[in-house]
């Protein structure tokens, strides 16, 4: 592939592509590791700089708090922003944050776990960074929805709102939250705000 190169001032930015192959995919990320990648439906490239240290703190709190609980509860698995999934519209999004069943990835043949999963997470978290646009996000929330998942979570720190997504198309949003309560595939988990939005809290 030939060399990208984009300055940061430029990024996120959206490059005209075409529909790849997982392995494809994965040589593009493996090539610009200095990057983060995502795919359209259509097959639009997005590339997104590394996260700031306050995003990436409170992404770090908001995995860590969920993995403990998905171990405890053990019906699922959580994983990371660096987690691609391959949605069923054919977009390629890493959460976050997200949690899927595992019932759902023991009926995908073991060496197709190894790259990006053939499905969308039960549960995904998405928060924003300063350099998102609040639109683009909305949209990738409702396109996880409309692709199956059970919960969605849209965290803005700097405004301290969540909106809460779910699959009959209803969002509600909620501002100052000291918890949020997790439902339906996430009944049970709670999410402790407080070092989200202030990473840098006593």
């Amino acid at each position: 592939m030939l060399p990208l190169v984009i300055d940061d001032a430029y990024l996120p930015a959206v490059l005209r592509g075409h529909p790849m192959t997982d392995e494809e995919f994965e040589a593009l990320c493996a090539e610009h590791p200095d990057l983060n990648f995502e795919m359209t439906a259509e097959g639009e490239i997005i590339v997104m700089s590394p996260t700031g240290f306050l995003t990436g703190a409170s992404n770090s709190g908001v995995g860590r708090q969920l993995d403990s609980w998905a171990r405890q509860d053990g019906r699922g698995v959580s994983s990371d922003s660096s987690t691609g999934f391959l949605l069923p519209n054919g977009a390629r999004r890493s959460p976050d944050a997200a949690w899927t069943l595992k019932s759902r990835i023991r009926s995908i043949a073991p060496r197709k776990r190894r790259l990006f999963l053939h499905m969308c997470p039960d549960f995904v978290v998405e928060i924003k960074s300063e350099s998102d646009r609040l639109r683009t996000v909305r949209a990738k929330m409702r396109e996880y929805m409309e692709n199956g998942a059970q919960l969605g979570w849209l965290i803005d720190p700097e405004p301290r709102t969540v909106e809460v997504y779910r699959p009959n198309g209803e969002v509600i949003a909620h501002a100052n939250l000291v918890t949020l309560e997790g439902e339906g595939p996430t009944a049970g988990f709670v999410l402790d705000l407080k070092y989200i939005w202030d990473p840098l809290a006593d």
